[in-house]
């Protein structure tokens, strides 16, 4: 929900919550996707300057992003004590957050090949397919939740 100061507030109010919360990072963390955006440079030459110079601060940038959003979870929840609890995401990391759960997008895109939303079919799939799917449009959902209120 979104706050006063201009953010938003998530709750967890379960346990279960609090799990599919730690799931973003942990999602997020599935892919090099510094590497891969080097995979569209098609120029020999660009292609290994970009390796070289560009794919180590990007990865870096992706990894600090995922360990800021880690970090903000664990501390709420212990703040929690297993309870209900809350996470502030502030405008001034909203654009971390947004990152974050692109990464994680792309990183179940990438594994399980869903495609379009309107098409997936997710009847005697596997479970863990099926889970994947559903935290991708959640974090699909959150990302439209920050875009609705301005904070990207």
């Amino acid at each position: 929900m979104p706050t006063l100061e201009g953010g938003l507030r998530l709750e967890a109010e379960s346990e279960v919550d609090w799990q599919i919360l730690y799931a973003i990072p942990h999602d997020a963390a599935g892919t090099d996707l510094a590497s891969r955006l080097g995979d569209l440079v098609t120029d020999d030459s660009l292609a290994e300057d970009w390796n070289d110079f560009v794919v180590p601060d990007l990865k870096s940038q992706f990894d600090n992003q995922i360990e800021h959003v880690s970090d903000a979870i664990r501390e709420a929840h212990a703040s929690a004590e297993g309870e209900r609890g809350t996470i502030s995401i502030k405008p001034a990391e909203s654009s971390i957050w947004y990152g974050v759960l692109n990464q994680a997008r792309l990183s179940l895109e990438e594994m399980h090949h869903f495609g379009n939303r309107d098409q997936v079919d997710l009847t005697g799939q596997d479970p863990n397919r099926r889970t994947a799917f559903f935290r991708s449009q959640f974090y699909c959902a959150l990302q439209s939740e920050m875009l609705r209120h301005g904070l990207i």
